[in-house]
């Protein structure tokens, strides 16, 4: 079992947390938003081992402030520094880690109308981001 930091965690939560509203504000909507927040988080909560403890108990998530562009460099950015750390630390959980961040991205785009040309577009990046 790995040990984390509280700041470890908050770090792994924000990006995680982050790429989904990535995806969901690639087409916006406020009652879609809401729909696709819940479908994540049973994703987040079905996470299990070491990962458990990263989505659960935690303060809540933040994501960078600026523009739309500063956003989604900067929630790119902490996935794959997110990625990086765990590789170092528990190179198992980096791969748990990327399956739960695809699976609560995917869960999001599917939960409104289905998964739209520009949610497929930002799950391609954060896809990337992830190194997957």
């Amino acid at each position: 079992m790995t040990d984390y930091t509280d700041s470890e965690k908050q770090s792994l939560r924000n990006a995680a947390y982050g790429a989904v509203f990535l995806v969901s504000n690639a087409e916006p909507g406020m009652l879609d938003m809401v729909k696709e927040s819940f479908a994540a988080s049973k994703s987040f909560a079905k996470a299990s081992g070491d990962m458990q403890g990263v989505f659960r108990g935690m303060s809540m998530p933040s994501v960078p402030k600026g523009n739309r562009a500063d956003l989604e460099a900067g929630v790119l950015s902490e996935l794959s520094n997110s990625v990086r750390a765990l590789e170092q630390k528990a190179p198992a959980d980096a791969d748990a880690y990327r399956h739960i961040v695809i699976d609560a991205c995917t869960s999001a785009a599917k939960a409104a109308k289905g998964v739209s040309a520009p949610e497929t577009e930002m799950m391609g990046k954060v896809s990337a981001a992830l190194g997957s």
